[in-house]
């Protein structure tokens, strides 16, 4: 059996684009940093471009490709974002109407790839600092929630931010900060410790994406800004296309994670 967190991205892609890995992707290719997606047409594209820049701690941006091109040149430029991720949703006026594992089909050539860092990558930092990893431990995808922190707009572009989430032992709650706060580049710290609530949300063993995760005792509910956050914003903005990843199911980059360190 091919351990997946010691295979190396471009193998990893490959296997991707050829249909013999559809799965959510944490835990893979340790050591280097993994993306979220968000694809729009031009028209759309400086607005939302505007709007990560304003947004940094939920969309910190990796790469944009050029107009009309799906080469990624900076994060992986032997690589296609219309075939190397699992698993696609494409959105159209706000709705989710479809999920692929290929986008040629809705390719045009006027469309502008955007990948934004993503929380998996500070993962291996701590598992590095022997703090466990829940979802990854449970073999499934990370809890992603709604939250009542809103985004700065831009354009067209409003919403309120989403957030992952993994329990941490409160002895090592502090040290997980110290750890992801080195990583602004995916997310960086937490935006919230504790009490779900306070962010709006109400019940923390029903996520908005991703899949629920065991909280133990003495474990505290750590929130983390989300690169899932443009899928909220286009069911929010309604933009006539927006394609993005399929929450969990991210670009394998051939960035190396410390390369987004401090």
């Amino acid at each position: 059996m091919i351990d997946l967190s010691q295979t190396a991205p471009a193998e990893l892609r490959d296997m991707i684009r050829e249909g013999r890995l559809v799965k959510p992707t944490a835990g893979m290719a340790s050591g280097y940093a993994q993306a979220n997606l968000a694809i729009l047409k031009k028209e759309h594209a400086f607005d939302f471009l505007l709007f990560c820049q304003r947004n940094p701690k939920s969309c910190p941006l990796l790469d944009v490709t050029e107009i009309g091109s799906p080469v990624p040149k900076i994060a992986a430029p032997s690589s296609d974002i219309r075939t190397d991720i699992p698993k696609y949703r494409i959105y159209k006026y706000g709705d989710l109407v479809e999920e692929a594992t290929d986008l040629t089909d809705y390719w045009e050539d006027d469309m502008v790839g955007f990948l934004i860092g993503c929380s998996f990558t500070f993962e291996h930092a701590l598992l590095n600092n022997d703090i466990s990893v829940r979802h990854i431990e449970e073999d499934c995808n990370v809890p992603m929630y709604k939250t009542n922190i809103p985004c700065i707009e831009a354009g067209i572009f409003h919403g309120d931010m989403v957030a992952s989430m993994r329990p941490i032992l409160q002895k090592d709650v502090v040290r997980a900060v110290q750890v992801t706060s080195r990583y602004p580049a995916v997310h960086g710290g937490p935006i919230h410790i504790g009490d779900p609530s306070v962010i709006g949300v109400q019940d923390v063993d029903q996520p908005d994406f991703g899949d629920a995760v065991t909280i133990r005792e003495g474990e505290v509910p750590v929130f983390w800004a989300c690169g899932v956050t443009p899928q909220a914003i286009a069911m929010e903005t309604k933009p006539a296309i927006m394609i993005t990843h399929a929450p969990g199911h991210m670009f394998i980059t051939d960035i190396r994670d410390e390369a987004l360190g401090i």
